[in-house]
């Protein structure tokens, strides 16, 4: 029998195999592969989703979240707010502007920095704030950006996992997209993201003008205009090739995102049937009912969860583990002086979760071979 994989993208690329293909070959035709037509466009077209003026294409998320902070002002002897448990880079992304991170726990319902801590973390060298929509579920933004404005505090929204998301706020009175609350928002394009393209690539979106202005000068080394280099900047630019990938694709991305929303309710429910979750074996995701949460990935916490890993590996069942060893206890991180037990909610959920295939492909018969596999090691097959 064929084995699940976490995450398989070919049905999709032959979905869209002949747009592709065209994209790829219209940019080679042009011999236009920097900061072109493609780029342009696909930024005008990624504002628009998003629903805010300005958006700016770069090389990463990584270098989205960088590009933001040094675009604010965040330099050498500053602090950035951030939560321990996610990806490197929501930490890295202060260092290499000068800065330090700065962590608070995480909710143990979401994974999202928890902002009944938030305030307490802030000091006087505190510049930023950085919520990470972990999952593809958004942080509780409209609590943060009231601490964050009572501070005088710029919000930089991590939603490097969650382009597509959205959260009712009542600060604005609707749903916004995730990345178009804060002063700015940064996302991923690398493939395996909701919204991928074929290699890396970023992007930053903003409402200000002159923010905007600032991260497209630090984009190109400092440049205003050819060699008038106003500040020193970076080489992170979105290549015309991944634009012209990015623009095929973005027109799908709210389908596919209900397609993986679809796959998530299943496991819910399926799990519950089984009696996992009365059991307390595992406890799915939790929604926040101001969110709608587009599942990059469907993560729950599990018990013995390493035995069962190992379980899944023999049965040929797709998994990962996001993040096994929390941002404050990674070694280059020794000298911000934190210790294990700092962090309880992080550690805990770097201790428990493990995520399973949810993406807009996912059959099934795949599915259900997944639930059985999870329901055979809690012996309830």
């Amino acid at each position: 029998m064929d084995s699940v994989p976490l995450l398989d993208l070919r049905p999709q690329y032959e979905a869209l195999r002949q747009a592709i293909d065209q994209a790829i070959q219209r940019v080679v035709a042009s011999q236009r592969f920097i900061l072109g037509p493609e780029v342009e466009a696909f930024e005008r077209e990624l504002a628009t989703y998003v629903g805010v003026p300005q958006a700016v294409g770069c090389a990463s998320g990584t270098d989205a979240l960088i590009l933001a902070l040094a675009a604010l002002g965040v330099g050498p002897g500053d602090e950035v707010l951030t939560a321990p448990f996610s990806f490197f880079a929501s930490a890295s992304c202060a260092c290499r502007v000068g800065a330090r991170p700065r962590f608070v726990d995480i909710d143990p319902a979401t994974f999202n920095l928890d902002p009944s801590k938030l305030e307490e973390a802030i000091t006087p060298k505190t510049r930023a704030i950085i919520p990470v929509h972990l999952f593809g579920q958004c942080a509780a933004m409209d609590s943060i950006l009231e601490i964050a404005e009572r501070h005088g505090l710029p919000v930089v929204e991590d939603a490097a996992q969650a382009l597509g998301a959205r959260y009712r706020s009542e600060r604005c009175g609707g749903w916004l997209r995730a990345g178009a609350m804060g002063a700015c928002g940064a996302y991923s394009f690398f493939p395996a993201k909701n919204l991928g393209g074929y290699g890396d690539g970023g992007a930053c979106v903003t409402a200000d003008p002159e923010l905007a202005q600032r991260l497209r000068i630090l984009r190109v080394h400092g440049q205003r205009e050819p060699y008038d280099h106003v500040s020193v900047g970076w080489n992170s630019r979105l290549d015309e090739i991944q634009a012209a990938v990015l623009r095929v694709k973005l027109p799908y991305l709210d389908v596919w995102c209900r397609q993986r929303a679809v796959r998530a309710d299943r496991y819910d429910r399926w799990f519950r049937q089984a009696g996992l979750v009365d059991a307390g074996a595992i406890e799915p995701p939790v929604r926040d009912p101001r969110c709608e949460h587009i599942f990059h990935q469907y993560t729950l916490r599990a018990q013995r969860r390493d035995a069962l890993r190992e379980h899944l590996e023999r049965e040929g069942v797709g998994h990962a583990v996001y993040y096994p060893v929390p941002l404050h206890l990674q070694r280059c991180f020794r000298d911000l002086g934190y210790r294990e037990g700092d962090f309880p909610e992080a550690e805990r959920a770097a201790r428990e979760v493990i995520s399973l295939p949810v993406f807009p492909d996912l059959t099934r018969e795949q599915q259900e071979r997944v639930v059985s596999a999870v329901a055979r090691f809690y012996g309830r097959g």
